[in-house]
């Protein structure tokens, strides 16, 4: 029988982040953990590239690893501060992922006029109703996912394209 590898390092992260576990991991925060969360999702990239450039999957199957701790981190802390688990954060990206793909998964919404809505972006529009003012907080995300990865590179000691080049 297989062995649930996600549940296992649900337990191990939920282990170190308890009381009896490891001091530097259980006084994280969301806030603390920002600089991790960005840096492996750059290492993906990489891993992705590389198996683009190699086929070779294992830095990319490490990576997408430590990017998956990462999720299941943030949702640990959640967890601790009565918000939501690991499970809702599952069941949320899969209801979404049936929800965007009515061509797979069930009938189409319909317009007022009965037209089907199969578009992804329209089934995000409709989801979305009344949470619009979410979106004014991407432009200060993708600034602090900018700084982030600059201080990454630095701790590194990789140099960065200029944005002209990019």
């Amino acid at each position: 029988m297989k062995q649930d590898e996600v549940g296992r390092l649900h337990a191990i992260v939920r282990r170190l982040q308890s009381e009896e576990g490891c001091p530097w991991d259980k006084v994280q925060t969301h806030e603390s953990v920002k600089p991790g969360c960005i840096e492996e999702a750059c290492e993906v990239l990489a891993g992705i590239n590389i198996l683009r450039e190699t086929g070779k999957a294992e830095n990319l199957k490490e990576e997408l690893g430590d990017l998956l701790l990462q999720v299941i981190f943030h949702a640990c802390l959640a967890e601790k501060e009565g918000l939501f688990d690991l499970q809702e954060v599952a069941r949320s990206a899969a209801d979404k992922m049936i929800r965007r793909h009515p061509h797979v998964f069930h009938e189409p919404l319909r317009t007022s006029e009965g037209e089907p809505i199969t578009d992804w972006s329209e089934i995000k529009k409709i989801e979305k109703a009344g949470r619009e003012w979410e979106e004014d907080y991407l432009p200060d995300a993708l600034e602090e996912g900018k700084r982030l990865i600059e201080r990454a590179a630095r701790r590194k000691g990789i140099t960065l394209p200029s944005e002209e080049k990019l």
